[in-house]
């Protein structure tokens, strides 16, 4: 039948400037997109994030939770899209974090959260500062943590100057979502109560309330009109000055005014003092600058760093602003790192190709595909909307060793059909056309074995799926590149051995143009070929040796979500007992600093940043270390760690740890094991959950145990005696309102300084807040409803006190009482033996009526491991059903799909014998491995194919096809192998996960390349009989 039309190869041999012209379109589409993609760490798939934060000076926890926790989890958990909500309660504060579905708009949630809050405002309490809705999780890690030291300024003085001229200018930056002030010293009126004086006087903290508020305040005055001008009136009300505040009167007696100074001492001081920052040692006020939930870290730090130089030129003298740490320097240096390695990859490949090819002018052939595929793929970033980051540059570096595979297979089947008779332009459109099932159907394999990477669920899994699109567009682009331009380019640029030899006659029938070649490599695999068909029992039982002994290995290997990487920084997060204040924690956390010094010196550390009364807890400390730049310092972060943990072991008056943080963006760096255990009530939730930390603290390997609920915040509880209040008519309120001032301090008015407000706060002293014999000197007013007259009554008389422990926080999640287990892990101890330790001991400590879930870390290990697992079955099931539907057979695939538990075989004995963990990166090595060894098989099972067709016998076509085919496959295994080997051979910013997928690709390949060799033509001579022999194309 003559045929009707041409092929795609034949039509670029036909036209070369059509050819190379679509090849340089593909570049120019990739160049041009370059500029326009944005550079981050991390694929953007950040879920909607928005927190709520409410303080209510000095309330309890139970307070919080009851009168504004409660009301907002009530008023947003309608709102559409919210994934889940969890919740905190502590001392003046409330948080509440809601997480949204993906996809949902961040200012679309974000808008909607405050219509909900704004609707509830009426339900909360008066006092309240009005609920802060941001963009973020408040308590997320910051992109980067500032430090203002100052030689010559007063901590109050560097708050002043921050919050005026550097915090605005920050904050207002693209991605920014907020930039936290932490330990300022804002300046505020302190009026200092002295509450004898006020007894004597017969005062209290309400008339000094009163007395200060209307003496304290600006209203509009309106305007006087005439018939040409209007004037507008303003009464100058506003106090400014200590001085003028000491001067209101209170109240006259006998005409003689009582003043404020007589009963309080009056001073500017600051606002707030419960939070301590210091940078190397020294004072400071901190900045945490907190990334908008989609933002990019590393245009944040670009901008921050551009605006901080701009605000240094006009820092007063002695002031200095010193940058803690910057993920973005992370990030940087891992982008280059794998640059590098992209580089090495792609010269290695190369250098097999020319090896095997022998000659420099024929590896032009492969070696272009390379370029084209890889640039290729920067368009088709550009156009999904994806970013270049550490996960699409891994994918293009790993693409480099596949790009080539095509193009191997299409030149070496036109350079030996050229060794054996035929001109260059025959051998190019016949040895193409023999060989263009094969490349459709490994590139059609490889793409559907990327598929399920792509669908793999959890924040993880859609942070892998640009990996699997980028590698699934290389094979795409490769495959066309590999039947278009080089069929062109060998037509043209091989030798014609024809000319050469005129008297010498062309093959043209199947016997002579697949004569097997006589070179020793393969004369020796034809004759171990021959033995292991006629003796398939010894390979057979060698391939199952080799999976089984995998399997029992398998069991053993520890399994972790993400391998520990050197991120640059490390931190110790220390909490002092319940009760501690902040001076305690101070002088611990200076102990700390002090035995850091030597690391400081030896140039380990570049920068130690404390944080005292993290989290608005005094008995909580932080302390961030940025370590040296990678390329400055010769010990892993894993090695300082390992020197720093007994300065933390050591120490008795704090428990402390060190930790690092986490890859793939992940939070709960110090804590990953999290378990929340969740019931109708705090009550049994906590006895539950104190069986389960006591089972927790029995495991050497699992440090600091602890949960989030502690009774251990002393209390002391004061009883109202009803009664005799009501008999001495003294109201709950006034009784609240009393020690509110007096004890949590009060807010009472504000004060204009240079155009900003500031508060007016009253208080007792600190002398008469030290301890329980403190509230005898506390009096409230008495009234008489029959004559009008009041006097003071003592506190004392109305309540009794005891002494207890509480909690100081109470947390919810999805809207239940919760309590949440967290430990670090030893540092050969994964997160997969720790949370499988942990549900050996909940299956026995548990009641019915409590669950237990997952957060953090492990939440993400749980969804990711098992969806790991279903995608690499999804991807079994596919490339089995692909090379079902293009052979017309469940045989053939078959006969492929038995050598992939070889190279999952070898992937496992890699990790064993590297020591490494089972994680997600390995995972995602393991499911690549099913198209990569699958590609193999094709090339022999489809040119077997042909043979049979062409009337050999099963045997013959089997052996003959894997000997044609020997020289291909090995250069394509080859070429993927060195092409990952830069991974295996990784150092600096995150080489750990580098180093986790490489030797999975290694080792997979390698190790189960000998034995593939021999059994997928032993299987195919036991079962090809089972099925007809069909071939694309009848053999030329």
């Amino acid at each position: 039948m003559p045929k009707t039309g041409y092929s795609l190869s034949e039509i670029a041999i036909r036209r070369p400037v059509t050819t190379i012209v679509a090849s340089l379109l593909i570049i120019t589409a990739g160049i041009a997109s370059l500029q326009s993609i944005p550079i981050r760490e991390l694929p953007d798939v950040d879920s909607s994030v928005v927190t709520v934060t409410t303080r209510y000076q000095g309330a309890s926890p139970e307070v919080i939770d009851t009168e504004i926790t409660e009301v907002i989890e009530s008023a947003v958990s309608g709102v559409s899209g919210v994934e889940s909500i969890s919740s905190q309660s502590r001392r003046g504060r409330s948080r509440t974090v809601i997480q949204f579905a993906p996809g949902r708009n961040i200012d679309e949630a974000a808008n909607d959260i405050r219509d909900a809050v704004g609707r509830a405002r009426r339900s909360l309490p008066e006092d309240i500062e009005n609920p802060a809705v941001v963009k973020s999780d408040s308590d997320a890690d910051p992109v980067m943590r500032i430090a203002v030291a100052s030689s010559k300024h007063s901590p109050e003085q560097i708050t002043d100057y921050v919050e005026r001229y550097i915090v605005d200018h920050l904050s207002t930056l693209d991605g920014v979502a907020k930039v936290d002030v932490r330990g300022q010293r804002r300046y505020a009126i302190r009026i200092w109560l002295d509450r004898r004086a006020m007894a004597a006087r017969n005062l209290t903290s309400s008339d000094v309330e009163v007395a200060i508020r209307r003496s304290n305040l600006e209203l509009p005055a309106g305007d006087i009109t005439s018939s040409q001008r209007m004037l507008e009136v303003r009464l100058d009300g506003r106090l400014t000055d200590p001085d003028d505040f000491a001067e209101i009167v209170i109240r006259k007696v006998n005409d003689y005014p009582i003043r404020l100074k007589d009963i309080a001492r009056v001073e500017r001081g600051v606002e707030n003092d419960d939070l301590i920052i210091r940078a190397n040692g020294r004072n400071a006020v901190g900045m945490s600058v907190l990334r908008q939930s989609q933002a990019n870290t590393m245009t944040i730090s670009k901008y921050v760093r551009d605006e901080i130089k701009v605000i240094s030129k006009t820092l007063p003298e002695g002031m200095e602003i010193i940058i803690g740490s910057d993920d973005a320097l992370f990030i940087t240096a891992s982008i280059r790192e794998v640059l590098i390695a992209l580089a090495i990859s792609l010269l290695l490949v190369v250098t097999v190709i020319i090896i095997f090819l022998r000659s420099f002018k024929a590896a032009l052939v492969p070696i272009v595909t390379i370029p084209v595929a890889l640039i290729g793929c920067i368009g088709i970033i550009y156009a999904l909307g994806f970013s270049i980051n550490v996960i699409t540059l891994l994918a293009l570096l790993l693409a480099i060793g596949l790009v080539v595979d095509d193009a191997i297979v299409v030149l070496e089947n036109i350079k030996r059909r050229i060794d054996n008779g035929e001109s260059s332009y025959t051998a190019a459109v016949k040895g193409t056309r023999q060989v263009t099932f094969a490349v459709l159907a490994t590139s059609i394999t490889l793409i559907a074995a990327f598929i399920p990477i792509s669908l793999l669920e959890g924040q993880v899994g859609k942070l892998f799926s640009e990996f699997g699109l980028i590698m699934a567009a290389a094979v795409v682009i490769s495959t066309f590149v590999a039947l278009s331009l080089c069929p062109m380019m060998a037509s043209r640029i091989l030798n014609d051995k024809s000319a050469e030899t005129e008297n010498k006659t062309p093959k043209t029938n199947i016997t002579e143009d697949n004569q097997l070649p006589q070179s020793r490599l393969h004369s020796t695999y034809g004759f171990g070929l021959n033995f292991s068909i006629k003796s398939p029992v010894i390979v057979i039982s060698l391939a199952l040796a080799f999976s089984l002994g995998a399997i029992s290995l398998y069991l053993t290997l520890p399994r972790d979500l993400v391998p520990r990487e050197d991120r640059g920084v490390t931190f110790i997060p220390m909490t002092a007992p319940q009760g501690s204040t902040q001076a305690y924690t101070d002088s611990q956390s200076k102990i700390i600093e002090k035995k850091l010094r030597p690391f400081q010196e030896d140039g380990s550390i570049q920068t130690v940043y404390t944080i005292i009364g993290w989290g608005n807890r005094p008995y909580r400390g932080f302390v961030v270390m940025r370590l040296a730049h990678w390329d400055d310092r010769d010990q892993s972060q894993a090695e300082i760690i390992k020197k720093i943990r007994p300065i933390t072991r050591n120490l008795i008056g704090v428990r402390a740890g060190v930790a690092s943080p986490a890859g793939l963006g992940l939070r709960g760096n110090s804590t990953p094991l999290r378990i929340v255990v969740g019931g109708p009530n705090f009550d049994e939730v906590k006895r539950a959950a104190s069986e389960l930390l006591t089972y927790a603290q029995e495991n050497e390997d699992l440090i600091n145990p602890r949960m989030d609920y502690e009774e251990n915040q002393p209390q002391i509880n004061l009883i109202l005696d009803r009664q005799r209040a009501n008999d001495l008519n003294v109201s709950v309120e006034e009784v609240a309102l009393t020690l509110q001032s007096l004890f949590a301090s009060k807010e009472v008015s504000a004060y204009i300084d240079r155009g900003r407000e500031y508060p007016v706060i009253i208080q007792a002293e600190r002398k008469d807040r030290r301890d329980l014999s403190s509230l005898s000197n506390v009096f409230v007013r008495s009234g008489n409803a029959a004559t009008g007259a009041s006097s003071l009554v003592p506190l004392s008389v109305l309540v009794s006190t005891s002494e207890s422990a509480a909690a100081a926080e109470l947390r919810r999640y999805d809207r239940l009482p919760s309590i949440t287990i967290s430990a670090g892990l030893a540092p050969d101890y994964t997160l997969g033996q720790a949370l499988d330790y942990i549900e050996s001991g909940a299956a026995d400590a548990l009641p019915a009526s409590v669950k237990m879930t997952y957060s953090g870390q492990s939440k993400v290990f749980k969804s990711t491991s098992g969806g790991a697992m279903v995608s690499f079955a999804i991807a079994l099931l596919i490339v089995f059903l692909v090379l079902a539907a293009q052979f017309e057979s469940f045989v053939y695939p078959l006969v492929i799909i038995l050598a992939v538990p070889l190279a999952i075989a070898g992937a496992i004995y890699s990790l064993t014998f590297m020591d490494l963990s089972l994680n997600v990166y390995s995972q995602i090595g393991i499911i690549l491995l099913v198209g990569l060894m699958a590609k193999n098989g094709i090339l022999i099972v489809e040119f077997a194919n042909q043979l049979r067709a062409a009337g050999y016998s099963i045997r013959d076509a089997v052996v003959r096809a894997a000997v044609l085919r020997l020289r291909p496959i090995v250069m394509t295994v080859l070429s993927t192998i060195l092409g990952a080997m830069p991974l295996v051979l990784a150092s600096g910013a995150g080489a750990e996960s580098r180093i986790a997928i490489g030797w999975v690709i290694v080792g997979g390949l390698g190790l189960a390349l000998f034995l593939t060799l021999f059994l997928t033509p032993v299987l195919y001579d036991l079962m090809a009989r089972f099925a007809k022999s069909k071939t694309s194309e009848a053999v030329s």
